[in-house]
């Protein structure tokens, strides 16, 4: 008998009840490793009712509470509460029923522990000991304090922190002089504070938020300074980054980006950040990448600091990137919050977009971040929903224990590829009008996918929600099939999926679909913008003797089919240095061509003739859509050598001669392109075991890891780590143990060590290795190790091995972090056999894989998808090979 469906009601807090104002009394003391704290929250009853339900863990001890009532002088002790571990809900009977519009106010104490869990109020460690931090999205906060916490029940929020003397702590908001003296329910809190021991700082109430942008912390921290002067009111306001003091010196490039968005970001939304300052706080331990808490952003080392000795670009862009998404945030999810977490994608792909493409490019435009976007989220969206276990971007999720596994590339990446196709459609100049006005008709309150909708279609008088809702509301995105004839084109839309054409019923979705048609107009081309195809099928006119192309500037959601003749013309025309086709054009021609292969659509020697027809681009970011779908073929033929030595050849072929002409130095005076197109090609000619790159590699390796710091660029340590580990023997996997041993204050470095362990061939390094993730590394950092060790075709059954064998270590550190879900996709989804397909079916049997079964779905799809691939071009791609190797030319 199966158990009965809930509904959402059943996953939801009553609403007969809503806070209006925490006053939070907390004592850190990080010497015990532990908390403990009095919350006083104001409520209104909106319905009668006799009972009041809150969020808290099972972790966090309660004490009695008590409610005092505005039209009663008598408190009432509420003592009898019941407990739901499941819900994480604490529900305190009522003597008596409360009428509606009942004000009161709730007591509570709580103590916790200050555990490693990267969730919740937690502990992280520096050389110079402990410090404690809150992550507290998507539902963490009850786990710090007992609220409500629901995105929707907004309130404000005065916080008082009790430390240590000579610590520091933060908040949200700013500190204020005025210090509330202790009453009888706050006064064992305050004890010490007389004898200088320990120190209370209050801060400013919060304007009203939602309780999982809560944040605070108390270490030893030191910070850098800088401000920022409003557009808007001409206010100037302190802008600061904290660490720890072995990571400070790393931090002035994250604060130089702040410097730079914040007023940006002001005169585009024409809303003034409405806090008194902007804090950073950069973490030694912390699972996600960053956190947008309003007015104390928090992250990982990895995503807030730069070197400051090392030319390392990639890290650079990694840091704006991050900073500038989470300081999007600022305005969209923290001024205006989704209601609920199935309007997750407006808070993520919305700070994608902006802080990812159109802000960064505003602040680096040499870096060409807007077509950097169509490899790094657009083709990345279009990958993961080509599976059938994908989910709309507004996906359903009733239940609050579903919520980690939607921060998710499609809540990401899709969500902001969708945004960047609209913003493209009506002109960014109407698009960014629209988000002011959705923003200021919703400061300070909540909202859902039709209010923005709504303010971009007030700037632009266009029908924007009949436009999007198919994009959002619908799983997948269609394939255009073009067929022509002398003067005209007809153009059809069916879904596409990964593994081969739709069946009827996956295929029933018609999307909007901006065509963005280029081709040729009186002998001069033009881009067309106005042409839409919302049926299955529609005819347009155009020269269809000249060059044209669908997508052009690759801002659609979609790939495009066309009749192979048109394709190599098209290939032609794009190798020519005076092509008609721009940048994004040919990046997004790579990307359309392999999965077509993939998806049985054309056949892979047609995507590869394409490739070897793009060998003279001079784009770095060509290259870097080139070398990826080469490293996805080759991990899809990974257990057939034959095909492996041919790919590789080809690869050493195609960039080989690109090292050979940029060569090993980095200059700061070397445009963003050539440092960038430099790195992919000593990567990729590495990775290919060019015999000449791996033997520089190496030199260079063993000459840094003897002191000679210079030798090496940031951009190539991971290169650089994973060469030494894989070619230099028991020497070289020495040497990156100890840089990994060392826990060395450069993030780059460090990752890159991790990583590059990971590369190791012989099964007793590969043990050191697992023994080092398992024993050794801190949390935040086990995936590090996953993603090197997945990365490398001997190590993927260790892995899986070793994975089965400490699931329920794994699972229990892991469960309810963002991190299970990653090591999941990154065990499983590098197979391409129906044995290892059979395996997982038999691990996960039985198991509860409620945390993380929309991943596991998604890597066997990514299995059966190489499965079916191989089935079907394997003899293809081995007589393209044979005679590419033959003829050493184009073909």
């Amino acid at each position: 008998m199966s158990a009965p469906v809930k509904t959402a009601d059943a996953y939801r807090l009553p609403t007969n009840v809503k806070p209006t104002h925490y006053d939070v009394t907390i004592r850190t003391d990080l010497e015990k490793e532990a908390f403990e704290g009095i919350v006083k929250i104001q409520i209104e009853v909106k319905e009668a009712t006799a009972t009041i339900t809150l969020n808290a863990a099972a972790e966090l001890q309660l004490s009695p509470a008590t409610l005092y009532v505005s039209s009663s002088s008598q408190p009432i002790t509420l003592s009898q509460a019941s407990f739901d571990a499941g819900t994480q809900r604490v529900a305190y009977a009522l003597p008596e029923e409360l009428p509606a519009n009942t004000k009161a106010e709730l007591h509570v104490g709580f103590v916790g522990k200050l555990t490693d869990s990267m969730v919740g109020y937690y502990k992280s460690s520096s050389p110079g000991g402990i410090y404690a931090l809150t992550q507290f999205e998507p539902t963490d906060a009850r786990r710090a304090i007992p609220c409500w916490d629901e995105p929707l029940l907004k309130a404000t929020f005065a916080v008082t922190m009790i430390s240590r003397k000579g610590t520091i702590s933060l908040c949200n908001t700013a500190a204020v002089e005025e210090v509330p003296k202790p009453d009888a329910l706050t006064e064992a809190l305050y004890a010490g504070i007389k004898e200088g021991e320990w120190v209370a700082t209050r801060f400013a109430t919060t304007p009203p938020m939602s309780t999982y942008l809560l944040a605070f912390a108390n270490g030893n921290f030191e910070y850098l300074e800088s401000n920022y002067v409003s557009p808007l009111s001409g206010k100037t306001r302190p802008l600061r980054i904290y660490a720890t003091k072995d990571l400070i010196g790393q931090a002035k490039f994250c604060l130089e980006v702040t410097e730079r968005a914040v007023p940006v970001y002001e005169k585009v939304f024409d809303v003034e950040f409405p806090l008194s300052k902007l804090d950073t706080l950069v973490a030694h331990d912390f699972d996600a990448g960053a956190m947008e808490n309003w007015g104390l952003i928090t992250g990982r080392t990895s995503a807030m600091l730069v070197d400051p000795n090392s030319l390392d670009l990639q890290r650079k862009m990694r840091v704006a990137g991050t900073q500038s998404h989470e300081i999007a945030h600022m305005w969209f999810g923290d001024i205006t919050t989704m209601a609920w977490w199935d309007n997750l994608y407006l808070n993520e792909g919305f700070a994608t977009v902006m802080g990812e493409s159109i802000i960064l490019n505003k602040l680096f435009p040499e870096w060409r971040v807007n077509s950097q976007f169509i490899n790094d989220n657009l083709n990345q969206a279009l990958r993961l929903d080509a599976k059938l276990s994908s989910h709309p971007i507004e996906v359903d999720v009733p239940d609050a224990n579903q919520i980690n596994q939607i921060f998710d590339t499609l809540s990401y990446a899709k969500a902001a590829s969708v945004l960047r196709m609209l913003s493209e459609y009506v002109g960014e100049d109407k698009f960014l009008k629209g988000v002011s006005i959705y923003l200021k008709k919703h400061l300070f309150a909540n909202s859902v996918s039709r209010n923005l909708w709504e303010g971009v279609a007030e700037a632009t008088g266009r029908d924007i929600p009949k436009l999007m809702d198919p994009w959002v509301s619908k799983m997948g995105f269609p394939v255009l099939s073009v067929k022509e004839t002398t003067d005209s084109i007809v153009v059809r839309q069916d879904r596409f999926l990964e593994d081969g054409p739709a069946k009827p019923e996956d295929n029933e979705t018609i999307w909007t679909v901006p065509l963005s048609i280029l081709s040729y107009k009186d002998d001069k081309p033009l881009r067309d913008n106005s042409a839409v195809l919302d049926t299955r099928e529609a005819t347009f006119k155009i020269d269809t003797s000249k060059p044209f192309k669908l997508n052009a500037e690759t801002t659609g959601v979609y790939r495009v089919l066309y009749e192979p003749e048109r394709l190599a013309a098209i290939a032609n025309e794009a190798a020519k240095p005076d092509s008609i086709f721009s940048l994004n054009d040919r990046i997004g021609l790579v990307h359309d061509a392999m999965a077509l292969a993939k998806s049985g659509h054309l056949k892979i020697s047609a995507a590869l003739t394409l490739v070897d027809a793009l060998r003279d681009d001079e784009e770095n970011l060509v290259w870097e859509g080139i070398s990826d779908n080469l490293g996805i073929v080759r991990g899809t033929w990974w257990e057939n050598q034959s095909v492996v030595d041919g790919l590789d050849a080809f690869r050493r072929a195609l960039f080989g001669p690109l090292v050979r002409r940029l060569g090993f130095e980095y200059s700061g005076s070397d445009s963003a392109a050539t440092t960038q197109l430099r790195t992919i090609a000593i990567k990729q000619a590495a990775s290919a075991k060019d015999e000449e790159v791996v033997k520089v590699l190496l030199d260079r390796f063993k000459k840094f890891a003897a002191g000679d710091e210079k030798i090496l660029s940031g951009d190539l340590y991971t290169t650089a780590c994973v060469t030494a580990v894989k070619h230099g023997g028991q020497e070289g996997y020495d040497a990156v143990y100890k840089i990994f041993e060392s826990r060395h204050p450069v993030a780059s470095l460090h990752i890159a060590s991790i990583v590059g362990l990971g590369a190791a061939k012989d099964s007793k390094l590969l043990d050191r290795t697992f023994d080092a993730a398992l024993n050794k590394a801190r949390a935040q950092d086990v995936l590090y190790f996953f993603s090197g060790l997945s990365q490398n075709i001997d190590a993927r059954r260790p892995l899986r091995d070793f994975f089965e064998k400490n699931y329920d270590t794994l699972y229990d550190k892991f469960a309810t972090t963002f991190t299970t879900k990653y090591l999941v996709s990154m065990t499983y989804s590098g197979f391409s056999s129906q044995t290892d397909l059979e395996h997982a079916d038999r691990f996960f049997e039985g198991k509860d894989i409620s945390k993380y079964n929309m991943s596991l779905a998604q890597a066997q799809d990514s299995v059966r998808s190489k499965i079916r691939w191989i089935e079907r071009s394997t003899d293809d791609i081995t007589q393209w090979l044979e005679q590419w190797q033959k003829t050493g030319t184009k073909l």
